[in-house]
């Protein structure tokens, strides 16, 4: 019998989601909400203006309850305000992660129907409004100025929205003033959130409202004593991707935080300073971001001769690891309750040491089709290896004869999982069955408590240091099909991409190539490979097998043989 681990099945205790952020503006009308680190702050108050002001230029431009509004930029506190514009009109959001090159934001823009586009100043320069025909008008979202207007009541709407904002609010804009549309139907379409960047193998995630409201009801439950108004957060992981989007954005300004935007790329040194400035109250992250600065800050020390003897002296052992906890947290800010870690799996050798010196981290499951959460527990709670217990509104089952001994895949239901994949039913059905299961794709068994333990991911997803979904296969399509490659495999060590290729000796020796010939090809390749694929996407190097990889039956590659190839 597969193991069921339930919590809530029903929704009678659903709020309006709107309501709720419409209701976190008026409690926090002068309190500090969005702020570009080392830039702008906005106060909620203001946060309420830009709102206004993108309202009613919605409406003069005839823009419709469930029409969809794209959004493309970096992390700032202009592509906050305006997503909670888009939701509070009615307007459904569109976020694109503005990493993807032109034609991958083309293409989402065109397959998702917007007919608004809001675009940051440093992407637009990239895209093409020409291979956009549909969308009614492109808005920069520093000011709200007109890139690209194909409609007469867009055009009027902006150049007499200071003129409409001062005819509807002649004295001054208020908190009474703050009314948005309720979001009153818990299936009603909020975000459209597309996991992958190119039309073919896109899939465009449709999150209702009564998914956000539950990621929101489970963080309110597991962190609100611990979070409180004014407190901080620093928003690292892009917006568009929804864990950065749920969980350092969203749950805390409904909570009535500060929240930080890094608005350059956030490089290892701007996240330490940025930890040093601001001293975060909870801390989001990739396991990537928490083992580089592990690796930089701790493990170096721990590695000399000296110290192993020291360690292994059980007085003196705890006295170092205390003083190892103490300067990791003070590497964090140190006043933060706990690192939420998400998204791929956990360095186990890094995370081993976490758990002997007390550090205060734990470690999460979700995924974009439950907005994000399936899984978390406590850092107090949280058992070695484990990622958690199911969260309230969902069940969980493990697709296996003997769920705590035999792995199957994890499938899970409830409040947090979509709606489907807009314009794909045939997907929709593959992973959303007739008893509304959501087939993750990934293994794992439970322990007798319903902790779940992760033991491998069938969908073979990387994650790049900023949290963005990288999916090899795409990656490895491309790559074959370059000179002299008959197959190749991607793999990732650290925070970056190589790959390994078994070439075609045979056309390479036809056509006169020695060894340093075939590997200067192979360098050509990478850059030309390089050339047309995200940055997160690109690859460092290319390393060449003797041997053809070893295949399935079905003539599939092994891939897990390969993931901890050497690459030196």
């Amino acid at each position: 019998m597969s193991f069921v681990a339930y919590q809530s099945k029903t929704m009678n205790q659903y709020q309006d989601f709107v309501g709720l952020f419409e209701e976190a503006i008026k409690q926090n009308w002068d309190r500090d909400a969005l702020t570009d680190y080392e830039g702008i702050t906005l106060q909620y108050h203001d946060v309420a203006r830009k709102i206004e002001k993108l309202h009613i230029l919605f409406e003069h431009a005839g823009l419709k309850q469930g029409d969809k509004v794209a959004l493309c930029g970096r992390n700032c506190a202009a592509w906050a305000a305006s997503f909670l514009a888009i939701l509070g009109y009615g307007a459904v959001a569109v976020p694109i992660l503005h990493e993807f090159k032109a034609p991958q934001v083309h293409d989402i823009v065109n397959h998702s129907d917007a007919r608004l586009l809001l675009v940051g100043d440093q992407i637009w320069p990239s895209l093409n409004a020409d291979e956009m025909p549909n969308l009614e008008g492109v808005i920069l979202l520093q000011d709200y100025s007109l890139l690209v207007s194909r409609s007469e009541k867009l055009t009027d709407a902006r150049e007499n929205l200071n003129r409409f904002f001062g005819d509807k609010y002649p004295k001054y804009f208020r908190k009474e003033h703050v009314h948005y549309r309720p979001a009153s139907d818990p299936d009603e379409l909020a975000v459209l959130n597309y996991t992958s960047g190119t039309t073919s193998n896109s899939k465009g995630v449709l999150i209702p409202y009564r998914a956000l409201w539950s990621n929101m009801f489970f963080a309110e439950g597991v962190l609100g004593k611990e979070l409180s108004p004014g407190k901080s957060v620093i928003s690292i992981l892009p917006l568009a991707h929804m864990y950065g989007m749920a969980y350092e954005f969203l749950f805390e300004f409904l909570k009535g935080m500060h929240i930080y935007f890094l608005t350059r790329i956030p490089s290892p040194n701007i996240i330490f300073k940025a930890f040093g400035d601001i001293k975060p109250h909870l801390i989001i992250s990739v396991p990537l971001i928490i083992e580089k600065i592990i690796k930089k800050a701790v493990l170096p020390k721990l590695q000399t001769p000296a110290m192993k003897v020291l360690l292994r002296l059980p007085v003196i052992s705890d006295q170092i690891r205390e003083r190892i906890r103490t300067q990791l947290v003070e590497a964090f800010g140190g006043r933060f309750y706990e690192i939420i870690i998400g998204g791929a799996a956990f360095n186990s050798e890094i995370e081993e040491l976490l758990h002997r010196i007390g550090f205060n981290y734990t470690v999460g499951y979700g995924a974009t089709e439950c907005a994000p959460i399936i899984t978390y527990a406590d850092w107090k709670e949280l058992p070695m290896g484990s990622c958690g217990k199911i969260v309230p509104n969902m069940e969980m089952r493990i697709d296996s004869p003997d769920p705590e001994n035999v792995v199957g895949e994890i499938l899970v239901r409830g409040a947090n999982v979509m709606l489907g994949y807009y314009k794909n039913p045939e997907a929709t059905a593959v992973t959303l069955d007739a008893d509304g299961w959501y087939h993750t794709g990934d293994l794992g068994i439970v322990d007798a408590e319903g902790n779940l333990f992760i033991r491998g991911r069938s969908k073979n997803m990387l994650l790049g240091a900023s949290g963005q979904n990288i999916y090899p296969e795409e990656i490895e399509d491309k790559l074959n099909t370059f000179p002299y490659v008959a197959e190749s495999v991607v793999i990732q060590k650290g925070d970056r991409l190589y790959g390994l290729v078994y070439p075609d000796y045979d056309e390479a020796k036809k056509d006169g190539l020695d060894e340093a010939m075939l590997l200067a090809q192979m360098e050509q390749n990478r850059k030309d490979l390089n050339a047309i694929v995200n940055n997160y996407e690109q690859l460092s190097g290319i390393r060449l097998r003797q041997e053809e990889f070893e295949k399935t039956p079905k003539r599939s590659i092994k891939r897990f043989l390969y993931a901890d190839a050497p690459i030196d």
